[in-house]
């Protein structure tokens, strides 16, 4: 049976989002920490990361249940990225998915504590998944650490800041984006074809595929703050302009900066390729992010 991708991705978000409920429920305590961890939480999104785990681990044959956990997990850590990064000390960003940001509706201190607990709550659910036996479980929870932490997710966050008000070249702004925005979804990638038990051949060949997404993804996210609708984005548009960063298309133009993404679309299109898995839902995914419109 033919599996249409909007149906697919409306199916998994619903998933996913019940099940981040039912965590923050169950490991936490009623009380203002909760309401905050649970506002940022329900306020949606598209759930690309904890999708694209999972579409990854099904196209080598696992089962759903066995990567509920460090799906959710993605996604807490990238919840709390954005609770973080929309700080007054970092991006001071009023709104967040059409509704006001956590620091907004709660205070500093709140929003900041909400984001640790979501941080340190991602590995807590991971540990005690039953679906996971000891060796994957320490995989999982040592790569999550790798790809959001000193040497991925937040050190990406570091040299970003440190670039503002500065015209880097292309180099440098690809390795940023390669920390900043590609160490988790290359994770969604390499943890989904772990989970499915991939070769090591093929297994290597999704880590060029995840490495070429974060990019993808990336390069759409800069030409949407400048041509995008900021109903549908959730923020207004120009905001990296605001905040003085370097942008694809502030170095190569709008149309350079597609023609960029158009090779990295290349470079995962041939990568699950050789992975032998280009016959799934992963190559509608890697057109979905490239063309997506918030």
């Amino acid at each position: 049976m033919t599996v249409i991708l909007s149906d697919y991705l409306l199916e998994k978000r619903q998933l996913i989002n019940e099940q981040l409920i039912h965590y923050v429920r169950d490991y936490t305590v009623p009380g203002r920490l909760q309401d905050a961890m649970l506002y940022s939480i329900e306020a949606g999104g598209k759930r690309l990361r904890p999708i694209l785990l999972i579409a990854t681990a099904e196209a080598f044959g696992a089962k759903v249940d066995k990567t509920m956990a460090v799906a959710c997990g993605l996604e807490m850590i990238h919840t709390y990225s954005l609770i973080h990064d929309d700080l007054p000390a970092m991006d001071n960003d009023d709104f967040r998915r059409g509704l006001p940001t956590s620091h907004r509706r709660f205070d500093e201190a709140t929003a900041i504590l909400a984001g640790d607990a979501l941080l340190t709550l991602s590995s807590e659910i991971i540990v005690n998944d039953q679906e996971l036996n000891d060796r994957e479980r320490v995989f999982l929870i040592q790569e999550l650490s790798r790809a959001s932490g000193a040497s991925g997710m937040v050190e990406g966050q570091m040299q970003d800041m440190l670039s503002e008000d500065k015209q880097i070249p292309l180099e440098e702004l690809e390795n940023i984006h390669k920390k900043k925005t590609g160490k988790l979804l290359n994770f969604a990638i390499i943890a989904g074809a772990f989970l499915g038990n991939a070769s090591d051949e093929k297994f290597d060949e999704m880590k060029k595929m995840g490495e070429a997404l974060g990019l993808i993804f990336q390069i759409q996210d800069d030409i949407l703050d400048v041509t995008g609708d900021a109903e549908k984005i959730g923020k207004p548009v120009g905001s990296d302009e605001g905040n003085r960063k370097s942008t694809y298309p502030q170095l190569l133009g709008l149309d350079g900066a597609r023609t960029q993404m158009e090779s990295y679309v290349d470079e995962a299109q041939s990568a699950l390729k050789n992975a032998g898995v280009n016959h799934t839902l992963l190559s509608e995914l890697i057109h979905y992010l490239s063309s997506r419109d918030h």
